[in-house]
């Protein structure tokens, strides 16, 4: 019931991940508007069921204080039915703070964890890089870097088959003197780890060339702006594209030859190709999903959380930082 394009488009998506992966889903919201929704998108209904909630918490709610008194709402409904084993995992494009502490409130943290990170998947040159923590925790303590990096290379060897990643800490030069007192501190510790750590990882290096890296470490606050910077070079340089081709003739042409190539990078920058972010370190599999998550992205999210439950992710997670930290 939250995100920006409406229950419609939440529904359109899970319908599509019904009839291309055979995926079973959970609606969570209004019964009537869902219902109504459903008749759209004619499907098995074994496949499908819908959990009652009649409260959502708002994009500019403050998410602990929503949660609290919201304990009903939609999102706190969804991460309840993972916790009571009801489903293995949600999906919220809503509030981001608010999905976060609906996971924490009713699912719990990994043992061991201090404190779960947004782990998002950054195109580069061959692959992707898992940059960890894209928002959830803007101050960080050096320990809590260090389990951000054992989780990253959990989901990246577990996940996208990486049988031992590479993992960089994002810090203003190679040097491992480099950096402010939490990434000197957290640079220590990360050396101590069995992890296949390669040291500090310039901004120039995220998307590729020889010290690019599979799994890339920061707190939240830097891997935020890391983030939405890339979002927006990457649309600036698609526009400028646009523009420039569209002056002339020959570059019409060209662009009509390269239309393929075109749509093959336009959808490996597209997040609704990966769903959403997962939540790493709390007790089952939760993603959250950007604002403006399209069917497209709802899909995907879908066959994301299945995969994350067929692996066994949060296992994995949970033996890695017992064995790491």
């Amino acid at each position: 019931m939250s995100g920006e394009l409406g229950p419609e488009t939440a529904v359109h998506g899970c319908m599509q991940a019904v009839r291309e992966f055979g995926s079973k889903v959970i609606l969570v919201g209004d019964p009537e508007v869902i219902h109504d929704l459903l008749y759209r998108f004619p499907i098995d209904s074994d496949h499908c069921d819908v959990a009652e909630s009649f409260e959502v918490i708002g994009m500019n709610e403050m998410p602990a204080r929503a949660v609290r008194s919201k304990k009903n709402a939609s999102v706190m409904v969804a991460a309840r039915m993972v916790k009571e084993g009801r489903a293995v995992g949600f999906f919220s494009p809503g509030n981001t703070g608010a999905t976060m502490a609906a996971a924490l409130w009713e699912m719990g943290r990994i043992k061991g964890v201090e404190r779960p990170a947004i782990a998002t998947q950054i195109p580069r040159e061959e692959g992707v890089t898992v940059l960890m923590d894209s928002g959830a925790n803007v101050d960080c303590k050096a320990e809590w870097l260090v389990q951000f990096g054992i989780m990253g290379a959990t989901f990246s060897r577990e996940i996208l088959g990486i049988t031992k990643p590479r993992v960089g800490l994002l810090s203003n030069g190679e040097e491992s003197k480099k950096g402010d007192f939490v990434t000197l501190a957290a640079h220590r510790e990360l050396l101590r780890t069995s992890l296949n750590f390669v040291g500090n990882i310039e901004g120039r290096d995220i998307y590729g060339g020889e010290r690019s890296v599979d799994v890339l470490v920061c707190d939240g606050f830097i891997g935020n702006i890391v983030l939405k910077a890339t979002e927006g070079l990457a649309r600036t340089i698609f526009e400028l594209m646009k523009k420039e081709i569209h002056k002339t003739a020959l570059g019409r042409t060209g662009a009509m030859m390269l239309r393929p190539t075109f749509q093959m990078i336009k959808d490996r920058m597209d997040y609704a190709e990966y769903g959403g972010a997962p939540l790493l370190g709390v007790q089952g599999n939760c993603i959250i999903g950007h604002g403006s998550s399209n069917a497209k992205a709802f899909k995907n999210a879908v066959r994301a959380v299945e995969e994350f439950g067929r692996r066994k992710l949060d296992t994995h997670l949970t033996n890695d930082i017992r064995d790491m930290s």
